[in-house]
Parts: structure tokens; sequence; C-alpha cells
């Protein structure tokens, strides 16, 4: 991503102030960089999908469905010309973006350390504990980093994140995701040391 980071500061002035003022807020240049990148990239997509100037896209967020509060998913504000639901996601420097006619949601993970896949393993669902617990322990970071990808990405499309504690949804960690009722979970693609996941809602979704 850094190697944008130049094109993507002359091109700031897409963003609007609650975006530059949180690209301000990020003490390290490089996280600036990053999420200056990612924001100013995801403009210019909604404006070309939009066919208006990225800089005139206003933005929002829906209503939770956990909590009704103001932090759901992100949307673009008032009633846009053709039905557009996107997300975006960023680690290190890589950057995921879908944009979709129903509800989507994306995640990129970079690959735990042994030690942290220890600790996120324990909060995943029980089915999922026990795929790890039967897999060496060389090959559980990139499982957790498969399955927490999946559940991030489900969660986004949701609109309530965290919101829900991460053993509830089973998403599983091994080659193939889970079925999740209402939603299609796939694997994407990703840069080495990377994974990543994209959640779409189909039609007989309950949330």
């Amino acid at each position: 991503m850094s190697e944008y980071a130049t094109r993507a500061e002359a091109l700031s002035a897409v963003l609007d102030e609650e975006e530059r003022a949180r690209c301000r807020g990020f003490l390290r240049t490089v996280d600036r960089h990053r999420y200056r990148v990612a924001h100013v990239a995801l403009r210019q997509l909604l404006g070309a999908y939009l066919e208006a100037d990225p800089a005139q896209v206003r933005l929002t967020r829906e209503p939770c469905p956990g909590c009704d509060g103001p932090h759901g998913r992100p949307a673009v504000a008032g009633a846009p010309p053709v039905p557009l639901h996107f997300s975006l996601s960023h680690a290190g420097d890589a950057v995921l973006m879908a944009f979709a006619g129903t509800p989507v949601g994306v995640d990129i993970e970079e690959r735990p350390t042994p030690e942290v896949a220890a600790e996120v393993g324990r909060m995943l669902h029980g089915t999922e504990r026990a795929e790890l617990a039967a897999l060496p322990p060389a090959a559980r970071p990139a499982a957790v980093g498969r399955c927490w990808a999946r559940k991030e990405a489900y969660l986004k499309g949701v609109g309530i994140g965290l919101g829900e504690e991460p053993s509830v949804t089973y998403v599983g960690t091994g080659a193939v995701p889970a079925s999740v009722p209402g939603w299609t979970v796939m694997d994407v693609p990703a840069f080495p040391g990377y994974a990543a996941a994209c959640a779409t809602r189909t039609e007989n979704a309950v949330r």
C-alpha cells in the first residue's frame, strides 16, 4: 500500500472532514498513509459506481441491529441511484473492498503469531476450538487467521461487528468456510501471510 501514499495524498481533497480528522489522529506516519490510501480508493470507487464526484458522496452508518445505535454497516447517505452496499478492510499494507447490491462484509487479516493465535482461538466457537486442537501447532496460526477473517467479514456484513461474541457463529477453520444461514461466506485470495474473506447476504437472511 505504501507505494500509493503519494498519489493518495494528492487526492486527499475527496475525503470529508471526519475522514481527514481521523487520518490526522493516527500517531504513526505509516498509519496515516494506510488510512488515506484505503479511504481515497474507497471514495474513488464509490464515485465510479454512483457516477458521482467522489468528494460529494456522503457516508453514514446504518443502525446497529444489536442495539439500534448509529454504528452499524457503513452506507451511502440518502437515496443512491442504484442499490449499493460496500465494505472496507485493511491490515498491514493490504486493502480489501467489496461492492454489492445486497449487504456485504469483507475482512483481511495478517497471519497471527502462535501466541496471538492461541489467545484468539480460546474465544472461538466450540467446534472451531475442537478443529484447532486437532491440528498440529504449526498449522494453527493460519487456521485461526482464516477463521477470524470469515467471522469478521460476516459480522461486518450483518452490521453488528464484535457486538456479537466470536463464539456464537460457526464459520469453520478448515480449507472451506462453513455454511452460515442467510449468508454466503467465501475465502478471498490474499497476499502471502494474509487471510481474507467476504460475506454476502442472501434473500432469506434473518438479519
